[in-house]
């Protein structure tokens, strides 16, 4: 008998398919579906940052804001060198019209990664 996680009776493969239907609903420009997917992810496994980090980039998406900025925050807890965790968390603070918060935190993507699009969103001319 295939082992379950929680009483819902999901396996762990089930999470796996999960995710990666999150993956296509998010490129599909479904985010919300992509989040219901991957709410049952992240209970089952919650220290998953993979899932945590696509399922705030799906708030993202769904201009879903301030649990963007939850869930990109819970990421760079656990990866701090994060370039992209960092980037994405600026462009949240940018649409919310936090310039400082995000300009620190462009700054901190171009200094990990000098990815031309973190370099220049760092604005490091300015």
């Amino acid at each position: 008998m295939p082992q379950t996680s929680g009483s819902s009776g999901r396996t762990p493969e089930t999470h796996v398919i999960d995710f990666r239907a999150a993956e296509q609903l998010l490129d599909a420009r479904d985010p919300r579906g992509a989040v219901k997917l991957l709410d049952g992810v992240i209970a089952a496994h919650p220290e998953n940052t993979a899932a945590r980090l696509l399922r705030a980039r799906a708030f993202f998406a769904a201009a879903q804001l301030r649990p963007a900025e939850l869930e990109f925050t819970i990421v760079l807890e656990r990866e701090p060198d994060n370039a992209f965790a960092h980037f994405a968390l600026a462009r949240t603070y940018e649409r919310q019209g936090r310039r400082d918060q995000a300009t620190r935190h462009f700054r901190l993507a171009a200094a990990l990664d000098p990815n031309p699009e973190f370099v220049k969103a760092a604005r490091f001319d300015d």
